[in-house]
């Protein structure tokens, strides 16, 4: 099914509420500085790339889904439970590499089934991509 710009953006918010979530829950737990620091960066973009996403589509009347609070509990509950005992770095890591894989994939699929020429949205979807792109690389050094 094709996106239109409206069903993109939310999924932008969406995922970028839930790379948020993701991270707020795995800076529970003791990290080496220069890994909590990293995290806390993704965590403010995720942060600042929702809430463009959210005023781009309060600017055009939309009312777009965004991440729901069963949703949130979920996904603090996984994290909790994966991040138990062991090496922390090592498993915040893996953690954030798979949530930014998810990602990626989301995002790159509702890009090809994006036809329309519209920058904004395309250009918050793609900020999003570099995003959980980035990440990925930047985790491995924690494995």
């Amino acid at each position: 099914m094709m996106k239109n710009s409206k069903d993109l953006l939310g999924s932008v918010v969406k995922t970028a509420q839930m790379g948020k979530t993701g991270l707020e829950c795995v800076l529970q737990a003791p990290l080496r500085p220069s890994l909590r620091e990293n995290l806390e960066q993704q965590a403010a973009v995720y942060e600042q790339i929702a809430q463009e996403a959210l005023s781009l589509a309060a600017g055009r009347n939309w009312q777009v889904e965004q991440l729901g609070p069963v949703a949130r509990t979920c996904s603090r509950m996984v994290s909790r439970a994966r991040m138990g005992g062991g090496n922390s770095d090592s498993k915040a890591a893996a953690m954030v590499m798979q949530g930014s894989t998810r990602g990626l994939i989301k995002g790159l699929q509702n890009l090809h089934q994006f036809p329309y020429q519209d920058t904004a949205v395309s250009t918050l979807a793609q900020r999003l991509l570099d995003l959980e792109s980035e990440s990925l690389g930047q985790m491995r050094a924690y494995l």
